[in-house]
Parts: structure tokens; C-alpha cells; sequence
């Protein structure tokens, strides 16, 4: 039995008419910040207050847009909601559903909302209104992406992890079935003639060699994509790099009699880790040697690519890839390799590692390729900053700022008062040079150098230490952190010239 209360107000709701309960349905949405919309049966709309805090146009200007709110919709939504209103329009059992879509605000901006529609039908089934509750949901829908891909990245990252367990499993298992073999018959066969033996020992050798290659790429690949392996920048001559990598392999590009020419500006510089980098160079210069015929020419260029990147080009007149492996070439999971002309044998990993090198140094690599034309690898990384730190202690003379900025024309220099603003300033650029003073407001040089060289990112930059007074106990503080250069003060200016051309050269 209902109580006096709710009787009350059933009594007077009986007693209006359509029209208002539409009204008060209105006023009382309009309190909200959610947008509510009425949608009567002659095709009338009514808005709550909230619409131009919503979608930023007021209830006028919504009116007058052609297709009034579904003007507001985006485009490759339009479609899906038109058709969902058209369903619950048919289908008579069907009085409530929710739409997500998106809606182009009068800024511009998209935002994602979740309609919930409700349809009052009369007796006969007809729609009598519908009225609906627009929330905006583009956090909760980006939340939803996000978490989408974090999901399909960790399904691929197993798919992927399955496929490379088989192919290692198989590319280890199979050479060890050789090598065990022959191994045997050395062991068995004592009148194996020497020219027969020394064959199978090659034999082994090389094989133990790939093998142990393919697991150091594995391994190294393996701590790039776990974080465990330290990536330690620091700032380096790319060309030097170059011509190291060139140096290491110039016995087997002698062996194939092929020349490899350098081509490189002088002073461009790369904030990158000095092992991984010649290794990524070291590996792709070897396929350019591996995959040329006798006779051939490998280019290796190095120029500005684009604001603050430097590019690595290695060019060679090799057998190229055919278009139809192109895509397996960096991933690890699609191990593709081949013989080299000279029947070299490789691990088909060696330029996945490569790709995570570059990819872990921001960069980013690319190729261009063509069967029995040759192959171009494209790379790029990070351009060192030019910045010559100076930490004063407040005791330079004009003299003194004056010669650094004489003597290194194309840097940037920074003069700080204290290791605490050097600091600050670190913590968005590695500096190609700190010159330091040693007698420091609130912690002394040595306490600074302390407190940077534990960190991987400072370790490798070099350190000028001046101060008027500087006694053997206190340069053996600095040189256990490596640093020997050491200049009095006041200081002679040709002198300073000389060190600081030496330390950033």
C-alpha cells in the first residue's frame, strides 16, 4: 500500500500534461554539468544548459547547424549512430541503448561521449520522445585505448617470444648435431688423414663461432628490451667511430678486395654509448663486407640529417634482399639471413640488435634495397650538445669568460655560480665540458664531481679543475675520478686556450 507521501505526488504528476513534465524534465536537468537532450516526437530537440559547456555551441547555434546535434557528430561515427536510432526505432521491444561516439566541439577539439537513450513509447508502440544523458568519456576511451595496445603489445611480445623460442631452439639445435659429429670421428678415427681432420676442426671452429654469436646477440638484445643492459651516452666524434669500425675490418674487406671509402664532415658529434655504437656500426659494415662481391665498393656517409640528428648512410653493391624478406629484416621473431657471396654464414639476429641499439639512442633506421643492386642502411642519432659548462664559485675575472668564449666560438657556454644551479642545468643537457672551481659555495668541486660520476649519463664528460690554491691531497681526490687537468688562477690565457682546445677536441 503506497504511503500519503508518494500518493501525493503521483496525484499531481496525473495531473499535467505532456508539455509539462517536458518542462520541469528540463529545468531540473539543467542543474548538471552532463548534457542532456529531448528529442519529441515532431522531431523538436530541447537542450539542458549544460550543451555549451559540453560541446561549446549554445542551444541556438546548435539549431542552426545543419543536421542540428547530429551536426556536432564526427563524421565516421555519424553512420553507426544514425543506424542505432533507426534499429530502436524498428524494434518496438527495444527502449534503451547506449551509443559511443565522437563529437567535434565548437573549438575544434574531438572529445569521445557515451549517449544513454531511453525511448517512451505510447500504446500502440509509437515513440512518444526520447530523452537522452551525454557523458564525456575521452579520458576514460584514451585510458581504454592505452590499455588496449598495452594489451595486444604484450600478446604480440608472446606470439613474438614463442616464434623466436622455436627458431633459436632450432638454429642451436641443428649446427650441434654437426658439430658433435665430427667431434666423434675426430675422437674415433685415429688414421684420419691431417688434410681430413684439419677440415672438420675448421669446421667446428666456424660453427662454434656463429653459435657463440647468436647467443651474444641474443643475450644483448634480450638486456636492451629488459632495461638490464646500461646504456651509458656520452659525447663522440662519429667519424672516429667510423674509421675504428673500418679499422677492425679492413682484413676481411682485403680478404674480398674491397675498398671502403669515409665520407664524412669533420666535427659532427653524437650523444651515444661508445660500445653500442661501434657495434651497431661494426655489424652493419660487416653485412655491406659479407653480401658484396670481390671487387666492389662500400660508401660510408655521415652528415646533419635534420635539427639536432646526425645520419650514418653504408651503402654497398651487394646481392641486395629481395622485396619479399624485406619486411622480416629487423625482427627478431622472422629470422631471415642468408649466405654471404663467399658462402659466409650469420646469425639472421645481428640487425634486429642493430635496430634496438639505435631505437634505445632515440634514433631511428631504415634501409633501401634491391636485388643484385645492393643495399642502403640509413641511421640516425641524437647530435651531441655543444655546451661548455663553467661553475665559477663567483670568482672569474672578465678575462677569464672572456678567453672561453674567444677560444670555442661555436658552443654554448653556461656560467653558473654553484654546483647545485650546474646540476639543475644537467638535468636537460650533458655538457661537452665542465670547467670547475674547486672552492664552491655549499659543497666544494670535489663533492661535486663525487655526486655526477655516479651517474651514467655524466660519467665520460671531461672536467677542467682551476682554483688559486689547489695542494696535492686535493688533486689526489680528483684524480681517482680520472680528472688530471688543472689550471691556477688568475690564468694565463693562452694557457687556458690550449687546455680547453685539448679537452673538447
Amino acid at each position: 500500500m503506497e504511503n500519503g507521501k508518494h500518493k501525493e505526488i503521483k496525484t499531481v504528476i496525473n495531473g499535467l500534461t505532456q508539455e509539462d513534465l517536458n518542462e520541469i524534465f528540463i529545468t531540473a536537468l539543467n542543474s548538471s554539468d552532463r548534457l542532456f537532450f529531448y528529442i519529441g516526437k515532431n522531431n523538436e530537440f530541447m537542450f539542458s544548459d549544460s550543451v555549451e559547456t559540453v560541446t561549446g555551441y549554445s542551444r541556438r547555434e546548435i539549431e542552426e547547424l545543419n543536421g542540428r546535434y547530429f551536426g556536432l557528430i564526427h563524421s565516421a561515427d555519424l553512420r553507426k549512430v544514425k543506424d542505432k536510432l533507426l534499429n530502436a526505432s524498428r524494434n518496438f521491444e527495444l527502449n534503451e541503448f547506449t551509443a559511443e561516439y565522437r563529437i567535434e566541439k565548437k573549438d575544434g577539439n574531438v572529445i569521445w561521449v557515451r549517449d544513454s537513450i531511453k525511448i517512451v513509447r505510447n500504446q500502440v508502440k509509437q515513440i512518444e520522445y526520447i530523452i537522452g544523458l551525454v557523458n564525456d568519456v575521452t579520458e576514460y576511451k584514451y585510458r581504454e585505448n592505452e590499455l588496449l595496445d598495452a594489451v595486444n603489445k604484450i600478446k604480440e611480445l608472446g606470439d613474438a617470444k614463442d616464434k623466436l623460442i622455436s627458431i633459436v631452439s632450432h638454429d642451436l639445435r641443428a649446427p650441434f648435431t654437426s658439430l658433435l659429429g665430427f667431434s666423434e670421428i675426430l675422437l674415433n678415427e685415429n688414421d684420419l688423414p691431417e688434410a681430413e681432420r684439419r677440415e672438420y676442426l675448421e669446421y667446428i671452429n666456424d660453427a662454434s663461432q656463429t653459435q657463440l654469436q647468436l647467443v651474444n646477440y641474443l643475450l644483448d638484445w634480450s638486456r636492451l628490451q629488459s632495461g638490464k643492459m646500461k646504456i651509458e651516452p656520452r659525447r663522440l666524434d662519429i667519424k672516429s667511430v667510423i674509421n675504428n669500425c673500418v679499422s677492425v675490418l679492413t682484413g676481411a674487406a682485403i680478404r674480398k678486395d674491397i675498398e671502403i671509402i669515409v665520407n664524412s664532415e669533420d666535427g659532427l658529434y653524437v650523444n651515444a654509448d661508445d660500445r653500442l655504437i661501434n657495434q651497431a656500426v661494426t655489424n652493419l659494415l660487416s653485412n655491406a663486407i659479407k653480401f658484396s662481391h670481390p671487387g666492389k665498393k662500400i660508401i660510408v656517409k655521415a652528415n646533419r640529417f635534420k635539427e639536432k640528428m646526425i645520419e650514418v648512410i653504408i651503402k654497398d653493391e651487394g646481392v641486395g634482399i629481395e622485396e619479399k624478406h624485406q619486411h622480416k629484416i629487423f625482427k627478431i621473431e622472422e629470422k631471415f639471413s642468408q649466405s654471404g657471396t663467399t658462402g659466409e654464414k650469420g646469425t639472421g639476429l645481428g640487425l634486429a640488435l642493430v635496430k634496438e641499439i639505435i631505437e634505445k639512442h632515440n634514433g631511428t633506421i631504415w634501409f633501401y634495397s634491391k636485388k643484385n643492386e645492393g643495399s642502403e642502411f640509413h641511421f640516425t642519432l641524437p647530435e651531441a650538445n655543444n655546451l661548455v659548462l663553467v661553475i665559477t664559485g663567483g670568482t672569474p675575472s672578465g678575462t677569464f669568460e672572456d678567453t672561453i668564449t674567444e677560444t670555442l666560438p661555436g658552443f654554448e657556454i653556461e656560467f653558473v655560480e654553484n654546483g647545485y644551479e650546474a646540476m639543475t642545468l644537467m638535468k636537460n643537457k650533458i655538457p661537452t665540458l665542465i670547467i670547475l672551481n674547486h672552492h664552491l659555495p655549499l659543497m666544494t668541486g670535489a663533492q661535486f664531481v663525487e655526486t655526477i660520476k655516479g651517474k651514467d649519463s655524466f660519467k665520460h664528460i671531461p672536467l677542467l679543475i682551476f682554483s688559486e690554491n689547489l695542494d696535492d691531497s686535493v688533486r689526489e681526490k680528483y684524480f681517482k675520478f680520472g680528472i688530471d687537468k688543472f689550471l691556477n688562477f688568475p690564468v694565463e690565457k693562452n694557457r687556458l686556450a690550449e687546455m680547453l682546445t685539448g679537452s673538447v677536441n
